[in-house]
């Protein structure tokens, strides 16, 4: 059994004013679901934060708005057939969850990996949705994909089972209804082909999904805005000890696109990026990764799909097969890479290392038990849902571009994006400030679950 499983119950606040009430909701949700341990985790984490909030205001225990904010809206699973270069038939399992949408269209990625399955799915579904409403802009919650693996595919064979999974999708999602995005093993190539698939079947030119080239009703700074919005986050997570990253060691996992634009944010804003990472193992850069070195990784992973180990070689680096990068001493760290990527161990490894910031540049990256360790630390930690919000809060600005049918210059972008990442820290230290600590997870949670649940009762019981 993982540890995101064995450890939820241990993390809540032991002997809390409203621990029964946790433990009676989570048990009948247990109860249900016990083999989806990832959306467990993601509900429990919620249920922690919001039901003294539920407690506390009849409104919304009356209505139920928990237990029907972890009941999708609807799912929809479905067979996807498409043809290798061997000209061999193949057979993937397609996904959409939209889980919630009461504030705005159903607004999430699609995730093309192996490890992709309903449980998984509905975690990151549910975390769109209170992250979504943090952004301030009117998108509900969603999130989709397949087990499809895109590694070691021909561009043929992509664009084949893009178009493939699109002749699928195409009837559930639209520009007022679901707009999906990319996420891992996602990028511009398969937007690209899945736009063009959806735009052939249903013969019309419309913003049904973002991420797009800028060629066809892109966004400037959305393939960046992951990234640079966790380093925002970051940021103002610092000023309010009055401090900044200029001058701090910083340690980043992955190399992929949120990774790469955190690292370049980073370094603009004058700190020192010294680790990057992927499946294999994580190099260490006391140098720092400076945007020659950066450039390099960019070309490696997004054009000839290398492992992270050929930068070791090329710049003489240390390279650490099979682990990640928690062990090495930084003062901020962002975990960019996949779920559960960072356990307890590791965090207390980086807190009694100094590091003092955190901000989750992935979704739902550290462990129950290692988010324990940090809120107990009282280090600044920012959880996936506010601090990598930035993707999707682009991901609407985009939209709001296609409604327009026009194009607003980067700068423009990256203000408003500054400006939305500025808007949830405000909300998350609003909800989550306890004495002169702010518990960013707490404050997170509270401000997107009234914003969504307020509207559920403005629109009734359905």
């Amino acid at each position: 059994m993982s540890e995101s499983v064995e450890t939820m119950s241990e993390t809540a606040v032991a002997g809390g004013e409203y621990q029964a009430q946790i433990e009676e909701f989570m048990g009948t949700i247990r109860d249900r679901l016990v083999n989806q341990p990832e959306f467990l985790q993601a509900v429990e984490e919620v249920a922690e934060s919001v039901i003294p909030v539920i407690e506390k205001n009849p409104r919304y225990k009356e209505a139920k708005i928990l237990e029907r904010l972890t009941e999708p809206d609807k799912v929809f699973m479905f067979r996807v057939c498409w043809v290798d270069d061997k000209g061999e038939v193949q057979v993937n399992r397609g996904f959409r969850v939209q889980m919630c949408g009461a504030i705005g269209p159903y607004k999430g990625g699609l995730r093309f990996h192996p490890s992709v399955n309903l449980s998984i799915l509905k975690f990151l579904a549910f975390e769109q949705v209170f992250k979504n409403a943090l952004t301030t802009l009117p998108m509900g919650g969603g999130k989709g994909g397949s087990n499809f693996d895109p590694k070691g595919k021909s561009d043929r064979e992509i664009m084949n089972f893009c178009q493939a999974f699109m002749s699928k999708l195409c009837h559930h999602i639209g520009p007022r209804t679901d707009v999906p995005a990319g996420d891992i093993g996602v990028g511009s190539r398969e937007i690209g082909y899945l736009f063009g698939q959806y735009k052939n079947i249903r013969n019309e030119f419309v913003g049904v999904l973002t991420g797009k080239g800028i060629e066809y009703g892109g966004s400037l700074v959305r393939p960046e805005a992951t990234g640079y919005g966790a380093v925002y986050f970051a940021q103002n997570m610092l000023g309010t000890k009055g401090d900044n990253l200029e001058g701090k060691t910083v340690v980043v996992s992955g190399a992929g696109n949120v990774a790469q634009y955190t690292a370049e944010k980073v370094i603009h804003l004058g700190g020192k990026v010294v680790t990057l990472s992927d499946s294999a193992g994580y190099i260490h850069d006391p140098a720092g990764v400076d945007t020659e070195k950066l450039a390099f990784v960019m070309d490696l992973k997004n054009n000839k799909r290398g492992r992270i180990k050929e930068y070791a070689e090329k710049y003489g680096c240390e390279y650490h097969e099979g682990k990640t990068p928690w062990e090495v001493p930084c003062d901020a760290a962002f975990p960019s890479a996949t779920q559960n990527e960072l356990n307890e161990e590791d965090a207390k490894t980086l807190v009694s290392n100094g590091c003092f910031v955190i901000s989750e540049g992935a979704n739902m990256p550290c462990t129950p038990k290692a988010t324990a360790v940090f809120l107990k630390a009282k280090v600044l930690y920012g959880p996936g849902k506010a601090a990598n919000a930035g993707g999707v809060a682009v991901s609407g600005l985009e939209m709001t571009q296609n409604a327009l049918m026009l194009g607003w210059t980067r700068d423009a972008v990256d203000n408003k994006l500054q400006a939305i990442m500025k808007d949830i820290h405000e909300n998350c230290v609003k909800h989550g400030k306890d004495g002169d600590y702010v518990d960013y997870v707490k404050g997170a949670n509270i401000a997107g679950f009234i914003k969504v649940a307020d509207a559920m009762l403005a629109q009734g019981i359905i």
